[in-house]
């Protein structure tokens, strides 16, 4: 019995453990997308993130509001550049992929008019799995 209970807190000790290195991380990456999140951009206060494996793609979505400059900053990992995301509009019509623009980590658009967007995001560089995280920020007027 008392090499049961020796083994079981051993166990809950290395589970601890990895909690703790996956909330250090999850911390690094949120703060490596936040840098992007800059005056004159506050960000909306919403923390988009997904944690993907292989080839998923996670999928996230906005509304927009018409006459607003808004940024979009998307990370994984410890490095920028590691993350393709895409913008969509209901109809799924491609508007911005940072695929295009060698997976840049954020983007600043304008709509004219209200729409409500999808967002893709998806891992690349060979990574088996990580976490996916987005900010969104608007420009104060």
């Amino acid at each position: 019995m008392k090499m049961r209970n020796i083994m079981f807190s051993l166990l809950a000790v290395v589970a601890l453990g990895f909690v703790f290195k996956a909330n250090a991380q999850m911390d690094a990456t949120m703060d490596l997308c936040s840098k992007n999140i800059v005056p004159p951009f506050i960000s909306d206060g919403q923390q988009y993130k997904a944690l993907l494996s292989g080839e998923e793609i996670a999928e996230f979505r906005a509304t927009f509001y018409g006459g607003s400059t808004y940024r979009i900053s998307a990370c994984s990992g410890q490095s920028e550049g590691n993350i393709v995301f895409s913008l969509y509009d209901k109809e799924r019509n491609l508007l911005y992929s940072s695929k295009d623009y060698e997976n840049s980590p954020y983007w600043d658009f304008k709509f004219t008019s209200t729409i409500d967007c999808i967002i893709e995001a998806e891992l690349v560089g060979g990574q088996a799995s990580g976490f996916a995280f987005m900010l969104i920020g608007f420009k104060q007027l």
